[in-house]
């Protein structure tokens, strides 16, 4: 593994690229845009994964798979919804491919045209709903809760690893409802599940909020989201649940029967989270060192190492460790023992180091003449002597306090560079040296994108517990309409 990485100070964008792919997170794919996630970043994802889709099955939600491909003439059905995305989608025209006339490589057949163009899953309301009109005919079929593991295609023009590439992993909930009050109660349950993962299992604490109309999902009546804040105080918008109306019922005729025999239209939300929280989990808590993952999330908890001076070495050690791993083993904690013989225990260091597992157990003779194990934080770099004996019940608490001082660390960082403004020319201040801020608007789109177009900063949330009383609005001064955190944002 090659050694450092660009500090953070020095180049932030260089920093985060050296991380994903020195830690093996991540690797540029051969399509412009696209990414390979390597095992051990998937590791990561799956254990962010398991930890929704169990939350989302304990409130009545199921999983199930739609096409990857949309009828072209379904994603224009929904004016709005086609608005936001028609600039990225990717279209299939053809089917198959032949050989080129002078028989070197490949061309498109251009006989296998196809009569209506295919869009390659943006995202999935409209094949959904073309679904549900299908199955919806009584008060007695609602509500469905389904909920989609899946990847999805959004044709960007500026990439970034993991948090905006053309081909993305996610999940997407659509739910549909008899009542508003129904939709928009599901819409505000999944946001809460969207911050009790962030912040209890992620250590990331968000705010949550409304999104300004200027800024939520194409076709939504309202977006709910949840805002963190990045290692170099930009904003990154890490999920959202949208409470739609009846917007896409109105477009696929998706009408059931109530209990009184009258006919009305369904209501709807859908809710998605993506593998942007794996480089969400990056820029919150790297270091100059690499990552540092959060113990419930690491796909590896503890790695031991075992310090090899001859050919009995291993042997000795592994037969000394063997009550301490059956330990781990019991109480369900992700470990692994680094036995390679051929690499020095500095270069493992180093490695896992940069990896981020959370704890670092190294033994070697000294260790097992006094029957301790010598153990490395990653998140405080502390390094302390346990007893072999007590070693896995101590690191199982060990972790519950890591997990949660990594959270008061990122706490700490937000709250540090969250700043309140009460007169443009501080806010436009402020705003150049980073963070959030926190002010008045007055709900006025013209206002929102003036400071958009002079400051680059745009509105991250209308926030839920916002105080407006005796506030203006940042640029015009009008009276405010609600308390907005402005920040610039990925």
């Amino acid at each position: 593994m090659s050694k450092g990485v660009t500090p953070k100070s020095e180049d932030y964008a260089r920093w985060y690229t050296d991380v994903i792919t020195k830690a093996e997170m991540a690797d540029y794919g051969p399509v412009k845009g696209t990414m390979v996630i390597r095992p051990y970043g998937f590791g990561v994802w799956e254990n962010i994964k398991e930890t929704f889709d169990k939350r989302f099955k304990e409130t009545g939600h199921v999983n199930a798979y739609f096409p990857l491909f949309i009828p072209k003439s379904f994603i224009s059905k929904e004016a709005d919804h086609i608005e936001g995305f028609a600039k990225e989608c990717a279209v299939v025209t053809h089917t198959r491919l032949k050989s080129a006339p002078d028989g070197k490589g490949v061309i498109v057949d251009p006989d296998s045209k196809l009569e209506e163009e295919i869009i390659v899953r943006p995202t999935s309301e409209t094949v959904i709903w073309s679904m549900y009109k299908k199955w919806i005919n009584s008060y007695r079929d609602l509500p469905i809760l389904i909920n989609q593991w899946a990847n999805v295609v959004r044709w960007e023009m500026r990439t970034r690893l993991f948090l905006r590439t053309s081909e993305f992993l996610w999940q997407e909930g659509h739910t549909a409802h008899a009542t508003e009050q129904e939709a928009r109660d599901e819409s505000k349950q999944m946001l809460d599940i969207y911050q009790e993962v962030l912040e209890q299992v992620l250590a990331i604490p968000v705010l949550t909020g409304l999104k300004s109309e200027a800024e939520r999902f194409a076709g939504a009546v309202d977006t709910y989201c949840i805002e963190a804040m990045m290692g170099d105080k930009k904003a990154l918008q890490a999920g959202t649940s949208h409470y739609l109306g009846q917007n896409f019922a109105k477009a696929f005729d998706v009408k059931f029967q109530t209990e009184n025999n009258t006919e009305e239209l369904v209501y709807a939300t859908s809710w998605g989270v993506s593998t942007r929280l794996v480089g969400a989990l990056i820029m919150v808590h790297g270091d100059d060192k690499g990552l540092r993952l959060p113990p419930k999330v690491a796909p590896v908890q503890i790695v031991i190492i075992p310090i090899i001076k001859n050919d009995n070495s291993l042997a000795e050690i592994e037969k000394f460790l063997h009550p301490f791993l059956t330990e781990l083993k019991k109480i369900g904690i992700r470990f692994k023992l680094d036995d390679r013989q051929k690499i020095s225990p500095g270069f493992k260091f180093n490695e896992w180091e940069m990896k981020g597992v959370p704890i670092r157990v190294e033994v070697g003779s000294r260790d097992m003449e006094s029957g301790t194990v010598f153990c490395a934080r990653r998140d405080t770099s502390e390094k302390t002597s346990y007893k072999l004996e007590s070693a896995a019940s101590t690191m199982s608490q060990l972790l519950e306090e890591i997990q949660i001082n990594m959270f008061d660390q990122a706490l700490e960082f937000r709250e540090k560079y969250t700043f309140s403004a009460d007169n443009y020319e501080k806010f436009k201040s402020l705003i150049e040296k980073g963070g959030f801020i926190r002010c008045g608007w007055d709900g006025n789109p013209e206002s929102e994108a003036t400071v958009k177009k002079e400051t680059q900063a745009t509105i991250r949330c209308i926030l839920l517990d916002g105080k407006i009383k005796d506030k203006k609005c940042i640029y015009s001064g009008n009276p405010a309409k609600h308390e907005v955190i402005f920040a610039r944002a990925y």
